[in-house]
């Protein structure tokens, strides 16, 4: 079963369903107009993370320093299913708006789809870093092996 968390601008659908990892366990699926549902992955975020930075470098290690600070280091777990947004403001959008035109995802859906990546992660993993830390290395302009290893990881 659906539960609906977000709708973007661009009236992408961003929902949750129940996960088999913990009790309070969700995979974060979207829907985008006319298109099947889908299972983002971390490689999808990091790849349109390097298009942004390809297009306004700046402005990108802006946004990535937002997401490791007040996204990944501030998220808690879920204590409910379906979770809810807990950091996500429309204000948040704005600033980085000039990321909108690189890459394949609006800044708006890509801050609410991390979060919810990371409130899964801390939900099925508290002591986990493994989001963090692909995070990190990709603001430290680590070399693209090392960050898409980590994006990819299982």
């Amino acid at each position: 079963m659906r539960h609906l968390i977000h709708r973007t601008a661009q009236a992408v659908q961003i929902f949750v369903e129940k996960g088999k990892k913990s009790q309070l366990d969700f995979k974060v699926r979207y829907l985008e107009p006319g298109k099947r549902a889908r299972t983002p992955k971390h490689i999808h975020v990091i790849i349109d993370l390097y298009l942004k930075s390809s297009g306004n470098p700046s402005l990108a290690a802006s946004l990535i320093d937002h997401i490791i600070n007040n996204i990944i280091l501030k998220v808690m777990p879920a204590t409910t299913f379906p979770p809810s947004l807990q950091i996500f403001s429309l204000n948040h959008i704005a600033q980085f708006a000039g990321l909108n035109p690189y890459g394949e995802y609006s800044v708006e859906f890509l801050l609410v789809l991390v979060e919810l990546l990371m409130i899964q992660e801390k939900t099925n993993y508290p002591n986990g870093t493994l989001n963090l830390d692909l995070f990190q290395k990709f603001r430290n302009n680590a070399d693209i092996f090392s960050v898409v290893s980590a994006a990819t990881y299982h």
